[in-house]
């Protein structure tokens, strides 16, 4: 699909969500791989929350998207670091 037939109009707020194992901080991780690409992220736009029994951590990293090419690499990014168990 091209910029031109998707959904979202550039630039737009963005969710990015990730979740691993808690031991391995993927709050950090994904926090480090998105500040890659995207250099400002706002103070209060990255929330966490642990699973149930506390093993996994998932983390949600609100950002102002610029393009689907930097959505994808943020993604691409995101799924291919070993922490890293789903990215949304």
């Amino acid at each position: 699909m091209s910029e031109k037939e998707s959904l979202l109009k550039f630039p737009c707020q963005f969710a990015i969500k990730a979740m691993g194992k808690t031991d391995s901080e993927p709050d950090l991780v994904a926090v480090e791989i998105v500040r890659r690409h995207i250099v400002d992220i706002k103070e209060g736009a990255i929330t966490m929350r642990s699973s149930k029994d506390g093993n996994y951590t998932a983390v949600t990293i609100l950002i102002e998207a610029s393009s689907r090419q930097q959505l994808d690499a943020i993604y691409q990014d995101l799924s291919a670091h070993p922490d890293i168990l789903m990215a949304l």
